[in-house]
């Protein structure tokens, strides 16, 4: 399912306009983007947490030429799934 594909849902399930969807959708996007991107932990229960963590610089090599390469730090978003969509998706 990509992104269009989950505003027509949203929009049929709800019973929205699909531009009203499409705004629903985005802010939900936007705010967890914001809440992960200033640090908080985004926790949506029966569905899972959302938070971010750090991966520290490292160094790496470049395939072609097997030149060390310095790998920086970086932030990473991670999605750890609740029970109650863990179940959802083993459902018989």
């Amino acid at each position: 399912m990509n992104k269009q594909e989950l505003i027509a849902h949203v929009a049929e399930a709800s019973g929205m306009k699909k531009t009203d969807a499409a705004n629903a959708v985005q802010a939900m996007i936007d705010a967890i983007g914001a809440s992960l991107k200033s640090g908080q932990d985004v926790k949506i229960a029966g569905f899972g947490n959302f938070q971010v963590a750090k991966r520290a610089a490292s160094m790496g090599r470049n395939p072609r030429t097997g030149e060390p390469v310095q790998i920086p730090a970086a932030k990473l978003p991670k999605f750890k799934a609740g029970k109650a969509l863990k179940d959802m998706v083993n459902a018989a």
